[in-house]
């Protein structure tokens, strides 16, 4: 929100007061208390009839340090609260010279100098500035509609770039944008957002997390352009500052606060094919889906049943059309005796025509008016309802449903919508209706993959979520919501999944081909290769399927390339899912996290790291032309063994099956042998990929409950390099990216003259299929 006309100016009616000078000031061992006037205090007269703000200063957890800024501190705090984790202990420390007050916290300081103009100074291990909040940086202002806002700003240094604050599909450096964190069901081509995470990274080495659920309207250098300012509804703003130095530390200590992503089943990386939403489709019509994925030898790992599992105009009962699927059982059998998890599709809302309805409605399950009437409207299904998560019986109920479900044969859940939550209700546990707006998607995903935790095992759960707020990382996976088939909304979704693994989520999905309309085959081809190499990989769409072979046979060789390929990287990509659940670092990872300190780096939004050491710069274009950046080393193409040197810009064509796939300098890449299941025994027939400056390297390869099966390090000896494997005598094969020296282990193998030639191969098999390059 916009509170100035202007530099020098507020808006009409708009009165605003901002902290000035310390008044007094009360320091703890480990916290300290600042009572800041609004305006220059001359004598005694200048405190009356004015107001203080008070700041408090504390630390939730190392390298981490809160503001907390109240102007009247009697109103209620009705919640709900965004749960805060790891904040028993802290090892802060104040201290105190003159008039200077500091509170450290790990690599972080706080400096406040009661002699000076009011600056809260935060300050890095090395005494570096990294922001502060100065003259307009800790206030409130009152609007001619009687509300009252409180006002944070922290100043944005010169080339600083700001990132995050959710899944937004806008440009992805924040600079220059205003940004409301309200839930919103507004697809993937405007700025409204379905994941609202009021939390930024910023490109010199910190983070900020504003703790309120609710509403938080952000102006990132878009009023005042040299800060980042962040206001609230309310009488109290907290804010937090994460130090890092790197961007994955300040990620590392943002999740440890907020939480870690589950680690999501190793089935759940395979490929997802869904019935899509309004087709039609029957046990006969699924069938031939899955006959056909056979048929043309793409493996599949789980069928999806999106809405219309159910009876028309009476979701979410979690009763199957009896007229569609008369033996929902024997189908569920059938299909898991194929290999198959299912999936299908709920939301927390029940239409009127539902027996759900009336159920939940007796039971007092429901979302009331403040008159004690039922709230309901006819948007999405006609006398929709909404369940009220706040109360325990009624999410107990909701997971009853779903047990009966899972009893069934379902496997997971696809946990759609969320963001329509009305703020002229009230809820069972008295939480403020402005605040439950954002966060009821937490409480709804929660009590999904509860259930699936208590009924299918620890590591077992994954939910296919559309909405999230802070803290939603805990229960993966996210999609990217409903996004338009083109090239142009191919790259809206990336975006918007750069953004959100900047905000603390470790994994992302989207729909492959886009969900509206029909994708031209260029573009569903474009996109098979692109979401095939995406932590999680979905085909979905809108009122038309999306099976490969109705986009022709170039599309089915490369739905079956992409797919088995991502089956041989998957002792990679789960060593990058267990490091997401461990470290909170995320599976796809814009280049700022890996490169922070190359500039071209900070702003690329079409490609990206898949894990650490995999860069994919997916194709944008009908013809195969791809701009991307290397940087510095050499690179090596993971299908065809090409050697590129950077730091540059790279101009390639690509054929449909191919894309910019590198190998980054020095690492050491595992691959498995099988090409069929994404959750097989990947140690057997493994592969290590080594390119020619791999030193010092290491890998692990996880089995699939994440605990490590094999542990591999590869170093310099001589012209060649030494690879030794610990925790297993499974034999494994080394082999050089770019097809030179061969070796068998276990134990442990040279490799002499890694780097005797360069002969071009395909590690996922086929070649180009029209030889461009």
């Amino acid at each position: 929100m916009k509170f100035t006309d202007g530099f020098w100016l507020m808006r009409d009616g708009v009165r605003a007061a901002y902290a000035t000078e310390v008044r007094d000031l009360r320091a703890g061992d480990d916290h300290f208390t600042a009572h800041a006037a609004v305006q220059r205090v001359r004598d005694r007269g200048d405190t009356l009839n004015t107001p203080l703000v008070t700041v408090d200063c504390f630390s939730p957890a190392e390298g981490v340090i809160g503001v907390r800024a109240t102007h009247h501190a009697g109103r209620r705090e009705r919640g709900p609260a965004f749960e805060l984790l790891g904040t028993e202990s802290v090892a802060a420390k104040v201290r105190q010279e003159g008039t200077v007050t500091e509170l450290s916290s790990g690599p972080l300081t706080l400096r406040l100098d009661a002699a000076e103009p009011w600056c809260l100074e935060f300050l890095d291990g090395d005494g570096r500035e990294l922001t502060s909040a100065g003259r307009r940086g800790t206030g409130f202002a009152a609007l001619p509609d009687g509300t009252h806002h409180m006002i944070g700003q922290l100043a944005l240094g010169v080339g600083e770039y700001v990132y995050g604050l959710g899944e937004r599909f806008t440009p992805y450096v924040r600079n220059g944008q205003s940004v409301d964190i309200w839930q919103a069901d507004g697809g993937t081509s405007s700025e409204q957002a379905y994941k609202n995470i009021p939390f930024h990274l910023s490109s010199r080495g910190y983070g900020v997390f504003v703790n309120h659920p609710g509403k938080v309207s952000y102006e990132i250098g878009s009023e005042s352009v040299g800060q980042v300012q962040f206001s609230v509804e309310d009488q109290s703003l907290e804010y937090y500052v994460i130090a890092g130095p790197t961007p994955k530390d300040v990620l590392r200590r943002y999740t440890a606060l907020t939480g870690r992503p589950a680690l999501p089943p190793a089935w759940s990386f395979g490929l997802w094919l869904t019935t899509s939403f309004c087709t039609r489709y029957d046990e006969q019509s699924v069938t031939a889906f899955v006959d056909g994925m056979a048929e043309h030898d793409i493996p599949l790992s789980i069928f999806h049943f999106d809405c219309f599992w159910m009876r028309e105009y009476q979701w979410t009962d979690f009763l199957w059309d009896p007229d569609v699927f008369p033996d929902p059982e024997g189908m569920l059998r059938r299909l898991a005796g194929r290999g198959l998890k299912v999936s299908v599709w709920i939301n927390p809302y029940i239409a009127q025509q539902s027996p759900a309805f009336a159920e939940a409605a007796a039971k007092g399950h429901l979302v009331t008016r403040p008159n004690g009437d039922i709230w309901q409207w006819d948007l999405w299904q006609p006398g929709m309802a909404l369940v009220d998560f706040t109360h325990p019986d009624a999410r107990a109920w909701y997971a009853d449903k779903l047990r009966a479900l899972l009893d069934q044969g379902v496997d997971c859940f696809k946990t759609d919508f969320g963001e329509r939550v009305p703020t002229d209700v009230v809820w069972h546990d008295g939480s403020d209706p402005e605040r439950m707006h954002n966060y009821y998607t937490q409480l709804y995903n929660q009590t999904v993959f509860d259930v699936l935790e208590q009924e299918r095992g620890s590591g077992q759960a994954a939910v296919f979520a559309r909405s999230a707020t802070a803290g939603g990382q805990r229960f993966p996976v996210h999609w990217g919501g409903d996004c338009f088939a083109s090239l142009e909304a191919m790259a809206e979704s990336l975006r918007g999944g750069l953004s959100l693994s900047l905000s603390g989520f470790g994994f992302w999905s989207h729909d492959i081909g886009g969900f509206e309309g029909t994708p031209d085959p260029a573009v569903f081809k474009r996109w098979l290769a692109f979401g095939l190499l995406s932590s999680h990989s979905r085909l979905h769409g809108n009122a038309s399927y999306r099976v490969p072979w109705a986009f022709g046979a170039e599309a089915v060789a490369v739905a079956a390339k992409f797919t088995r390929l991502k089956h041989r990287l998957m002792p990679y990509l789960y060593g990058a899912a267990v490091e997401a659940h461990r470290t909170g670092v995320p599976v796809m990872r814009p280049m700022l996290l890996e490169f922070p300190d190359d500039p071209a780096c900070r702003t690329l939004d079409r490609q990206y790291l898949l894990g650490p050491d995999l860069l994919v710069a997916p194709v944008f274009t009908e013809d195969g032309d791809v701009e991307f950046y290397l940087p510095e080393g050499t690179w090596t193409h993971l299908l065809t063994g090409e050697r590129v040197t950077g730091p540059g810009w790279r101009r390639e064509r690509h054929g449909f099956d191919s894309l910019p796939l590198y190998v980054r300098p020095g690492a050491l890449l595992p691959l498995g042998a099988d090409e069929q299941r994404p959750d097989g025994d990947w140690l057997d027939g493994l592969t290590l990929l080594v390119t020619a400056d791999t030193d010092g390297a290491e890998t692990t390869v996880p089995g699939p409950d994440g605990r490590a099966a094999a542990a591999f390090r590869a170093a310099r000896e001589g012209d060649g390099v030494r690879v030794v494997v610990d925790g297993s005598e499974r034999p494994f094969h080394v082999t050089t990216v770019d097809g030179g020296a061969r070796a068998d282990g276990p134990g442990e193998v040279l490799l002499p003259g890694v780097v005797r030639h360069r002969t071009v191969k395909e590690v996922g098999g086929g070649a180009p299929a029209d030889g461009r390059r």
